[in-house]
């Protein structure tokens, strides 16, 4: 009879989307990335600057324990030597504080009689201060938190996280030397516009990107972390650290998960996840692995290859094809938001009335005065074509057979009728045939695929257009027509058709 005895920290249920718990075999995986020797060292040292359950902490010290057995040949005073002397973490609530202890210590208090290790105080090597945000205009100067959501009282949390509240994170440890720096921190935060628990939410702010930035400053030998994957095409404030990344020859590995649930089971990361290898004392090409559906890929190349990351090998085969070209991209012809100066919570008149404009938004149809229209008021009469800002789907998800449809909603509006932020402004015609020719178009697998590649959140941007090429639309265009004029071959025609869901 077999005993089923799993792993407790592989059992535990998410904190959120935002704060999720690494299963141990993916600890593992990331650990797999770094040089064994490591673990054979008695002076390699390693943090978890953001530790939740512990998990890195114990795979770490399991490694060790295997690793020095030569050198430290008693158990208890190895034990001893690696837990006080090389491993270190800094909890992000007081709640983690104590079951890290528990997974590394076996105990929540690292001075009582049941650790496994002996400290002459409780923490041991884990940390937690309860510190508050700095606030600046309504804002944390450190994480960009609103003072409205987190300037509480002490029974609340206030997720001002001690690793990147501080100018100075070399001071935490006495200006310690870190070899590895290790973990998973927390995604981010409301900004007091919705609930912190929405992945997908545009009124939370990221903040794992701050963890990584402050890690550097400390200039370990080693830097892992698992990510969101939103970082590859920027915006919310990550344009600059996209850029950092791509431009940075010291990330020598990228494990790419385009569905979250393949790494962390049932949780639902917009976008997907990754996580990487930043190794102080390399330069050169990325080996990048995608993991999608169960089968891995794998390229070396440049991440600054084009100004966003593209995930999958055979899409930038394709985005080369395209770009041979060197035709103009609609990011050049959509216009930035708000097209005509209407947010979308702006409605007009229910009725018609003499000279107004029909302002077609999230509610339908209103009217508006055509004097009230004072941007792009020379496209009034215009045809134009118009795309949701929202996509079809929740960023990483797919339909049964692991396909998106990317765009949720694509119209013509004949002339005086304007549109809301709700929606993009693609392009205008003055010949409806043109306009109508150029939303086929858009309903193209061709397109919706180039639209795919850096669209990792549910909010369509002008950017996300940059491979989309543009066509001349006096005649409509077929999948076909393009395949054959960019040349794809069979295999890139059926990973298009393999990704992109027709629409109906």
């Amino acid at each position: 009879m077999n005993n089923y005895n799993p792993d407790v920290l592989s059992c535990l249920a998410n904190l959120s989307n935002d704060e999720v718990f690494t299963p141990p075999q993916l600890a593992n995986q990331m650990l797999d990335m770094l040089p064994q020797e490591l673990f054979r060292s008695p002076d390699t040292k390693f943090l978890d600057p953001c530790t939740k359950s512990g998990v890195f902490l114990r795979e770490i010290a399991k490694r060790l324990i295997d690793g020095l057995a030569d050198t430290i040949p008693d158990l208890q005073k190895r034990i001893d030597h690696i837990m006080h002397h090389q491993l270190y973490g800094i909890a992000i609530t007081r709640l983690t504080s104590l079951m890290s202890r528990r997974s590394l210590y076996c105990s929540k208090d690292a001075s009582c009689r049941y650790s496994i290790s002996l400290f002459d105080n409780a923490d041991g090597n884990i940390r937690f201060s309860e510190i508050q945000h700095s606030w600046q205009n309504g804002k944390c100067r450190y994480c960009g938190a609103s003072q409205e959501v987190y300037d509480r009282g002490d029974d609340l949390e206030s997720h001002a996280y001690e690793f990147i509240h501080t100018d100075n994170p070399n001071e935490l440890y006495n200006n310690m030397t870190f070899d590895v720096i290790i973990g998973n921190p927390p995604y981010q935060l409301s900004d007091g516009g919705g609930m912190q628990t929405d992945s997908s939410s545009g009124s939370a702010i990221p903040l794992y990107h701050k963890f990584i930035i402050q890690a550097k400053r400390l200039s370990p030998r080693y830097l892992t972390m698992i990510i969101p994957a939103r970082w590859y095409s920027g915006g919310r404030g990550l344009d600059d650290f996209r850029d950092m990344m791509l431009n940075d020859a010291r990330v020598s590995f990228l494990v790419d998960f385009p569905d979250s649930k393949e790494c962390f089971p049932g949780v639902d990361i917009a976008g997907g996840i990754c996580y990487f290898l930043w190794n102080r004392d390399y330069s050169g090409q990325c080996t990048t692995i995608n993991i999608d559906k169960g089968k891995e890929s794998k390229l070396i190349r440049r991440l600054n290859e084009f100004p966003v990351f593209v995930r999958y090998a055979i899409s930038v085969n394709i985005i080369h094809k395209i770009l041979s070209k060197k035709e103009i991209c609609f990011d050049k012809q959509v216009y930035s938001s708000k097209p005509f100066g209407f947010r979308s919570f702006e409605e007009g008149s229910n009725n018609k009335f003499a000279n107004s404009v029909a302002l077609f938004g999230s509610k339908g149809i209103t009217y508006v005065k055509r004097s009230e229209v004072n941007t792009n008021s020379d496209l009034i009469d215009k045809w134009k074509v118009v795309m949701s800002k929202a996509s079809a789907e929740h960023a990483g998800q797919t339909d049964r057979d692991g396909r998106k449809r990317i765009i949720s909603r694509i119209e013509v509006l004949p002339p005086n009728v304007i549109c809301s932020e709700s929606y993009l402004l693609i392009k205008a015609f003055d010949k409806e045939k043109e306009a109508q020719n150029l939303k086929l178009y858009a309903r193209t697998n061709f397109f919706r695929f180039l639209l795919s590649t850096i669209l990792l959140t549910q909010n369509i941007a002008k950017d996300k257009f940059q491979f989309v090429p543009l066509q001349d639309f006096s005649k409509p265009w077929t999948d076909s027509e393009l395949y054959a004029k960019y040349g794809l071959t069979d295999e890139e025609i059926q990973f298009i058709e393999s990704m992109i869901r027709p629409m109906e």
